[in-house]
């Protein structure tokens, strides 16, 4: 039958490969048997060679008697490794502190340079604090001169504690150390009170630009030059000899054709010729009541109903009119009187010592 065939072909498959198993059994028995033997035979040897004892003889060159050491290798195994582990940490201990050194090395040019800073940044502060001062001074002068205010408040200024202070954890500043800090502080806060009188300065300084700019006070030939040849009041008449009222000053430069400015804003309301007396002359209205007059002149460089600014040349010097020679008949007048020019030419002299 084929199922019979089959089954009888299987049996000797099967014994053949159970009898392959049982042989690699045995060889891999025989194999670890043979390696524990050369294990077992190598510790052995391992063991009697450490063992072996070895003497080390001490022979001096004296007379004196001959040391012996005995000695395994066991024992030489563990000297050796206790002094390559001394050494290496002898190496090892020498390149941290070497590390170390550069480390502090390191961080004390680090503190040299902080040093060099803090005492370059000291004596900038007592640069800036005599400077300071020097303003101080100046500001109270001004502000006296003015009659302002001198007084600012410096509650606010700590004079025993400087901000380094609390950086360096001090609880309280020693006499001499850090004694800027403590006073760039009140400088601070003088320099925060004086905001407030600066204020007031420029704001007065605006105000009397304002009104410098209104008043005739200015120099009316250009480049401040002339001299007065005759002054306001009583004077003697060149031409009659008589004793008369000269209702302004006359300003001569020995020359025609030196330019004529406005002595202050205004507009001019007259441009005309006197033939008996100013010649070729100006008037400007001013703010306040003012009127100037400018006689004499050679020629205009205006026009009637336009508007000058203080400084703006409006004429030049001349000898028209009733005149003995070249020069400038300056007038002022408030309303419908006459005053003395020189008491408002003065003004700007008079403001500059006043501030000095």
């Amino acid at each position: 039958m084929p199922y019979a065939e089959s089954k009888e072909q299987a049996v000797p498959s099967v014994h053949k490969y159970k009898r392959l198993e049982n042989s690699a059994v045995r060889n891999v028995k025989s194999a670890a048997k043979a390696t524990g033997r050369a294990v077992g035979e190598l510790c052995r040897t391992a063991l009697s060679v450490g063992k072996r004892r070895y003497t080390v003889m001490l022979v001096p060159h004296s007379e004196k008697r001959v040391y012996n050491l005995h000695i395994n290798l066991f024992t030489m195994a563990t000297v050796l490794l206790a002094l390559g582990a001394i050494i290496g940490s002898f190496f090892w201990y020498g390149a941290a502190f070497a590390d170390a050194s550069g480390s502090l090395a390191a961080a004390d040019g680090k503190l040299k340079d902080t040093q060099a800073s803090l005492d370059q940044l000291r004596d900038e502060t007592a640069r800036m604090l005599k400077a300071a001062r020097g303003f101080e001074a100046a500001l109270g002068s001004t502000l006296g001169s003015l009659g302002l205010d001198k007084s600012m408040s410096n509650d606010s200024v700590s004079e025993n504690r400087g901000d380094l202070a609390s950086f360096f954890e001090l609880k309280e500043t020693v006499e001499g150390n850090l004694k800027e800090v403590a006073e760039v502080r009140r400088l601070a806060g003088y320099l925060s009170s004086a905001v407030d009188p600066v204020k007031e300065i420029g704001n007065l300084l605006d105000s009397q630009s304002t009104l410098l700019t209104d008043i005739p006070n200015f120099w009316p030939i250009k480049g401040g030059i002339g001299h007065i040849s005759m002054f306001f009041g009583q004077n003697e008449n060149p031409f009659t000899g008589q004793w008369y009222i000269h209702k302004g000053v006359d300003i001569s430069t020995y020359r025609q054709g030196d330019p004529i400015l406005a002595t202050a804003d205004g507009q001019v309301v007259t441009v005309d010729y006197d033939l008996g007396g100013f010649g070729n002359y100006i008037i400007i209205k001013h703010k306040h009541g003012f009127y100037t007059r400018y006689a004499h002149l050679q020629s205009f460089r205006i026009q009637k109903g336009q508007k000058v600014q203080q400084g703006q040349v409006i004429g030049y010097i001349g000898n028209t009119g009733l005149s003995t020679g070249p020069h400038l008949h300056y007038e002022v007048h408030i309303g419908s009187d006459v005053v003395d020019p020189m008491k408002y030419l003065n003004i700007r002299s008079s403001l500059a010592k006043a501030t000095r």
